[in-house]
């Protein structure tokens, strides 16, 4: 199969190449950039230039496709309903191009606030008041109705492993400016968490497998308390563990905040029926242990 992959040079996508090669499948990645031009050429697929914002390009990727992975997002979280608005017009103009084929198209969200207080599934809706993402939820369901084979898998927040740059390396350089490793509250809110290789694994078989309509969820973890993470991450850099109260979260964790104090578990039982996927990769807090988020360098986005 000839796959379009956007994001094909990012955390994720640099994992799900590797996997849709291996697997026998042609990949088409799409480049912004001379250097993730040069990676994807590197890593042994066809580049194809353009960006999120160039919508006729995102249209020729995916109509000279068998099928798309949509993993590419704006991550700038000071301004997330425009980077979500950015998304969508460009789901929209790679659904154009498949409508009618019966091609299969992976669009990504994610599973955090799907279901705070519980464990959410796969059944679980995005609600549009909770997420500007939701409207690419709505978006797969408006496709599969429009003759494209298109489904959402929604990750885990925490997507681990060695070159990650999210979530969890922005609290170890928090943790490492402010003198002592932090949680919210009591920190038993949960984290789900998933290894970047076992969700690439997961984009393949979505691609291959998932029915039209379909949501799955790459997490491999259901839930990680908070505190337990912050524990984990004090433990490797010798600082103390300390609550942090929700009135002091913004001045501590700045825009991290609001994640750090959600409570986010999910499960991935019945992805796991649907598409046989069997994560295999170590778990967030044993990927901890391995140290390499701990080395100094280039320091995470925050």
């Amino acid at each position: 199969m000839r796959v379009f992959v956007t994001g094909a040079s990012g955390f994720i996508g640099s994992a799900v190449v590797p996997e849709l090669i291996d697997a026998g499948h042609h990949v088409l990645g799409l480049a912004r950039s001379d250097a993730s031009a040069a990676a994807l050429a590197a890593a042994g697929a066809e580049v194809h230039r353009g960006s999120l914002e160039d919508l006729d390009s995102l249209h020729a990727g995916a109509a000279a496709s068998d099928g798309v992975i949509h993993l590419a997002f704006v991550h700038d979280f000071s301004r997330f309903a425009e980077a979500a608005r950015t998304d969508l017009a460009a789901i929209e103009a790679i659904g154009g191009a498949l409508e009618g084929t019966d091609r299969p198209f992976v669009i990504t969200t994610g599973v955090l606030g799907l279901a705070p207080g519980r464990v959410a599934t796969e059944r679980d809706a995005q609600d549009p008041a909770a997420t500007p993402r939701a409207a690419a939820h709505q978006a797969m369901l408006s496709l599969a109705s429009r003759g494209v084979r298109s489904s959402v898998v929604r990750p885990a927040p925490s997507v681990h492993g060695e070159g990650d740059r999210g979530f969890v390396p922005t609290l170890i350089d928090i943790a490492r400016a402010k003198g002592v490793s932090g949680y919210v509250g009591d920190g038993s809110n949960r984290w789900p968490a998933v290894h970047r290789l076992d969700a690439a694994h997961l984009y393949r078989l979505a691609l291959e497998k998932a029915p039209a309509g379909s949501a799955l969820h790459a997490v491999a973890e259901e839930g990680i308390p908070v505190r337990t993470l912050a524990e984990a991450i004090g433990r490797h850099l010798g600082l103390p563990v300390a609550a942090i109260s929700p009135e002091d979260a913004g001045e501590h964790f700045g825009w991290l905040a609001p994640m750090v104090a959600a409570d986010g578990s999910a499960s991935s039982d019945l992805t796991r029926e649907l598409v046989g996927w069997q994560p295999t990769r170590p778990g967030l807090l044993d990927d901890l242990g391995e140290g390499h988020y701990f080395r100094t360098g280039e320091p995470s986005r925050a």
